[in-house]
């Protein structure tokens, strides 16, 4: 064997001792490149995840409502503020793809990396709470879904929300056992058409059905009180804060080809591209056929023709199994690391299908019980996105992309861009407050005036 070179063990020496360091002060394994295979995906498929995560109908269903809580000229420029506000942030997270030389595969892993133990678990924390709440607020939108299309075929039929709710969690549990990320990306292309199809049919529907009444009566005056109308904004913002939560965009990006950063960049692009031409057109119709009396879920507010609002229901249903998932995997992913491939053998599939598929159930049955005891879905849509996706999508990335020291070496462009990145986090941590505010007030409320299990 060749003696390593002197001054190249001189050279090793200190990055060795560093990343010794590192692991001792952070108290968490940073993944590397050399124990994780490489990603196969193209920028097709990382627009396929981001459109799924993202662009799913619970979350652009409840925009109209939004405005109608903020009124035009707040509701327009928030919503396209945060439109833009969460593209140029998943532009800076896909630009620290192995920005000290390491892949990190997930966002826990590149909070981690950058701000060492408290980012490694701020972050995880966050992921939970967005995950959490995003799939009891989609598994309550495909409940309701499900139960309309069954309502359509059996005007008198006795099934309830919870029952639908049960179904659509049994559908979950069977997906969940597919092994990643990547293995979803057939389904998501799928969820990615089916978007298109919910957002093209509720668009044209909400026209239809907004010609069809006087648009004298219609008003879009803020409504109640002024403490009201304050917590129904409060509320909006963390609404509008959820329809771009995407959590997961390093897992995501872990799952592309090199180049990552390009290929990510691209993807994220063509993913926007769809969000524009679905969130802002069904926003900014859906308030304007209704104006004020516009409801959280925006289907709930369409009349007729029949078969079409069953249309977007299905639409809503296979986009919202794909989302679901997506959802699922930062926690399938952490028991995984901590407790299959520690102490189970590799080699053993029976053992880990086993495993898996328990730890799954527990997961999907929590989410479950929870969605079926207290299905508000705009409440927790609001809770959800001030309180989980507000820091991963909007404060994380913009003082993340600060810390790691990769701005620009041009002041004309690092004194703006370091201006704009503080103006974001300090900006949407104030939204994250006053949305977790206004969520938490109406959740009291509904708790108060439902019983729980109600059939919505």
């Amino acid at each position: 064997m060749d003696d390593l070179d002197p001054t190249e063990a001189e050279k090793d020496k200190p990055r060795q001792e560093h990343d010794d360091e590192e692991e001792d002060t952070k108290g968490v394994a940073i993944a590397d490149s050399a124990t994780e295979p490489e990603g196969k995906g193209t920028w097709k498929h990382a627009a396929f995840h981001v459109a799924t995560t993202i662009a799913t109908p619970a979350a652009y269903a409840p925009l109209p409502f939004a405005l109608a809580s903020l009124g035009w000229p707040l509701g327009v420029s928030s919503l396209v503020g945060a439109t833009l506000a969460t593209w140029y942030s998943s532009l800076l997270i896909a630009s620290l793809w192995r920005w000290n030389g390491k892949k990190q595969i997930t966002y826990r892993h590149l909070a981690g990396s950058i701000f060492g133990f408290w980012g490694y678990w701020s972050i995880a924390f966050f992921q939970q709470v967005a995950s959490l709440g995003n799939n009891i607020a989609i598994q309550i939108a495909a409940g309701s879904s499900l139960k309309a299309v069954y309502k359509y075929f059996h005007k008198e039929g006795t099934l309830t929300l919870q029952h639908f709710i049960i179904f659509f969690g049994t559908f979950e549990l069977f997906l969940s056992q597919l092994p990643n990320i990547h293995s979803l990306r057939w389904v998501n292309a799928l969820c990615t058409l089916s978007t298109i199809g919910f957002a093209g049919t509720t668009i044209g529907v909400t026209i239809y059905n907004g010609g069809k009444i006087d648009r004298n009566s219609v008003s879009y005056s803020l409504q109640g009180s002024s403490p009201l109308k304050t917590f129904k904004a409060f509320n909006a913002l963390g609404a509008i804060a959820f329809s771009f939560g995407d959590a997961m965009l390093p897992e995501i990006q872990n799952t592309v080809r090199e180049p990552a950063k390009k290929n990510t960049y691209k993807g994220v692009s063509a993913a926007y591209g769809v969000i524009i031409l679905t969130y802002w057109q069904l926003a900014f119709c859906g308030y304007w056929a209704f104006g004020s009396e516009v409801q959280p879920y925006i289907v709930a507010s369409l009349t007729h023709p029949e078969w079409t609002i069953v249309m977007a229901n299905i639409f809503a249903v296979i986009q919202i199994s794909g989302c679901y998932q997506i959802y699922c995997r930062p926690t399938y992913a952490y028991f995984e690391d901590k407790m299959l491939w520690r102490k189970t053998a590799e080699h053993i599939p029976v053992n880990y299908c086993l495993i898996r598929l328990v730890f799954t159930s527990i997961y999907i049955v929590l989410i479950t019980l929870i969605a079926a005891a207290m299905p508000f879905f705009g409440d927790f849509v609001s809770i959800c996105g001030a309180t989980g996706f507000t820091p991963l999508d909007f404060v994380f990335p913009a003082i993340m992309y600060l810390k790691s020291g990769k701005m620009p070496k041009s002041t004309n462009f690092k004194v703006p861009m370091q201006l704009l990145n503080f103006a974001i986090a300090m900006w949407f941590s104030v939204v994250a407050l006053l949305g977790c505010i206004g969520a938490v007030r109406f959740i009291v409320e509904d708790i108060r005036t439902y019983k729980f299990f109600h059939d919505m």
